[in-house]
């Protein structure tokens, strides 16, 4: 009896052994039913290993039907993080070296007890959409209904604030050449377009055989994986042809992210490093937007600008120093007050230097001569001279402040 007893225990735990194998192989395997020989088949297996997709109840991920917004959102968010062994998610490091300090403390501060999961009181969806809003990858009320369906307009205005904040954006001017040649693309609003430009640019989402990128169609989820997959492996990105140009840099912008901008010729690019060494012999003292160098007084003048309110307390510095690469001119501005020319001298000889060349002592002499008449409160008269290639335009604001030396090779 005894050893029938131990017996039918041995078959029990065998029992219980080969279910609990035959679950892990099957979790290991879980497929949806509907995706076998989709194109997207691979994408879908793949990301379900990451914990990053919900099907149905019935086993169907339906990879056809349309995204709606909470759910692009849901996996756009659930991307830039990682599922441990333990089951729990958190982010990826390197998402958080990505994003801006801004970002990092609404991450560690008013999102620290995310939990990576939908809510289980009202609605799903509501976790990720505050998030994408407080990230500002969306806007509050971007969607009256998030649980509408996606156009690829939609798709790509996410996707630019995305790669705004954990990449940077592409030089617009260039971007809307490339997608300019879609027939659909005067289609769309100039908003849009600028949201369907970058997107392209970056070879995450494409056009369609018939040359349009199908401004006004939805987006199904299927395509929504594949356009995912691209925005987080930039390897399986698509190549785009266009304007074929290494005078690029990357630059900070004035909401603390950075965006690409493409330079006439070597000479402005040169220049915009040389402006950036300028400004750093002023110490901490200046602050660098895109193409524009100012340079404060001191730290607390710069506290100022930077954190006022006011166009005043904003336009607070003394000296700028700037380019515009679309119409191929550079520029000093400068407010004629005590000690400023002395104290910014050093950094704009160095900027001036290197784009007057051998004509550089011509352009600071009647640089001088100007300022000092103004700090005599002498009359000066706009006008335009020549220094070597460059026509130089001096232009006095009323009352004399501030004076702009404009400056372009002809």
């Amino acid at each position: 009896m005894k050893q029938l007893r131990k017996l039918v225990a041995l078959i029990t735990i065998c029992c219980i052994m080969s279910t609990s194998v035959g679950m892990v192989q099957a979790a290991g395997a879980t497929k949806f039913m509907d995706v076998k020989a989709h194109w997207a088949e691979k994408t879908i297996n793949q990301l379900v290993e990451q914990g990053l997709l919900d099907g149905f109840p019935d086993g169907t991920f339906r990879p056809d039907e349309t995204v709606t917004a909470d759910q692009f959102i849901k996996i756009l968010l659930l991307s830039f993080s990682q599922l441990y062994p333990n089951g729990e998610r958190n982010w990826k490091a390197s998402f958080l070296q990505q994003v801006s300090s801004v970002n990092q403390s609404v991450l560690k501060q008013d999102f620290r007890d995310f939990s990576f999961k939908p809510s289980t009181v009202g609605y799903w969806a509501k976790p990720y959409i505050d998030l994408a809003g407080g990230l500002n990858l969306i806007s509050k009320n971007q969607f009256p209904d998030y649980k509408a369906n996606l156009k690829r307009e939609d798709v790509a205005e996410i996707l630019y604030y995305t790669v705004k904040e954990t990449e940077y954006l592409e030089d617009e001017k260039y971007s809307v050449s490339l997608a300019s040649q879609f027939g659909d693309f005067q289609s769309a609003t100039s908003r849009q377009q600028k949201f369907v430009s970058e997107v392209y640019a970056k070879g995450i989402m494409e056009g369609y055989p018939n040359g349009y990128f199908g401004v006004g169609r939805y987006v199904t989820r299927a395509e929504a994986l594949r356009i995912l997959e691209r925005l987080m492996d930039k390897n399986m990105r698509i190549s785009t042809s266009g304007l074929k140009n290494e005078n690029v840099r990357v630059v900070p912008t004035k909401d603390g992210s950075y965006k690409k901008l493409i330079f006439p010729d070597q000479k402005m690019l040169q220049t915009y490093d040389i402006m950036e060494d300028a400004g750093k012999l002023r110490g901490t003292n200046y602050d660098l937007e895109e193409t524009t160098l100012r340079l404060f007084k001191d730290s607390d003048a710069k506290n100022t600008a930077l954190n006022g309110t006011t166009d005043a307390a904003r336009f607070s510095n003394e000296v700028s120093l700037w380019l515009e690469p679309q119409f191929r001119t550079y520029g000093v501005t400068i407010k004629v007050e005590d000690g400023v020319l002395a104290r910014n001298m050093e950094s704009i000889r160095k900027f001036t230097d290197f784009i007057f060349g051998y004509n550089a002592d011509t352009f600071y002499q009647e640089f001088v001569r100007v300022c000092d008449k103004i700090a005599k409160k002498e009359t000066v008269e706009n006008k335009t001279l020549q220094i070597g290639d460059y026509s130089v335009e001096i232009n006095v604001m009323p009352y004399g402040q501030p004076v702009i030396f404009s400056f372009s090779r002809k």
